[in-house]
Parts: C-alpha cells; structure tokens; sequence
C-alpha cells in the first residue's frame, strides 16, 4: 500500500520559513517522481514544486526563488523549504506521486500552512 504523509505545516508571520516533510512507503522511492501541491480556500490546486529521480526542479513561477524542493532517497523523504512566505501562500500543502502501474496520482493527507500577521 503506497502511503505518502506530510509534517511541518504551521503559522508564520510574514516573511517567515517553515520546512514541509512528506515522508512515502510503499514505492521504491528513488524511481518516483515527487511533487508539492497546494490549494488555497476556494482556490483550484495549484502545482507548486517537482523533483525528479534524478533530482531535477521545477517551480511555480509565484514561488520562484523562495521554494526549495528536495529530497532524500535514504529517508524516502522529500521536503519543500519555504522561505519569504508571504500571505498568499497561506494554503493546504499536499505531497504526491503519480503511479504508473495504476494510472493514477497517490496524495497525502495535506498539512495546512498559514501566513498571517
């Protein structure tokens, strides 16, 4: 059973950092593809952040610069380190992979991060 579950969520000022983990069993990690999704209240979700097996990025434009995806093959773990956070980023954040064998994309159970002064 592929099982993907996030940590690290929270409040923050503006400006602040928070570090999101999302930790995965069930998959020979290191194969996968891993993304960060978020979605705010009322909002569509919105890809924030890709890795590669390989460990190449991609990002939103509206977190370029600020977002770091990363990830650790030996923890089967992948992290999304959020710096200048800013009330627009204030979101469910979810972890996920898409499974090829079934077609279908594995989520998290999200972890809320919210940015308010």
């Amino acid at each position: 059973q592929v099982q993907l579950v996030e940590s690290g969520g929270g409040s923050v000022q503006p400006g602040g950092s928070l570090r999101l983990s999302c930790s995965a069993s069930g998959i020979i990690f290191s194969n996968y593809v891993m993304d960060w999704y978020r979605q705010a209240p009322g909002k569509e979700r919105e890809l924030v952040a890709t890795i590669t097996s390989g460990g190449g990025t991609n990002y939103a434009d509206s977190v370029k610069g600020r977002f770091t995806i990363s990830r650790d093959n030996a923890k089967n773990t992948v992290y999304l380190q959020m710096n200048g956070l800013n009330p627009e980023d204030t979101a469910v954040y979810y972890c996920s992979t898409f499974l090829r064998v079934r077609s279908s994309r594995v989520w998290g159970q999200g972890t809320q991060v919210t940015v308010s002064s």
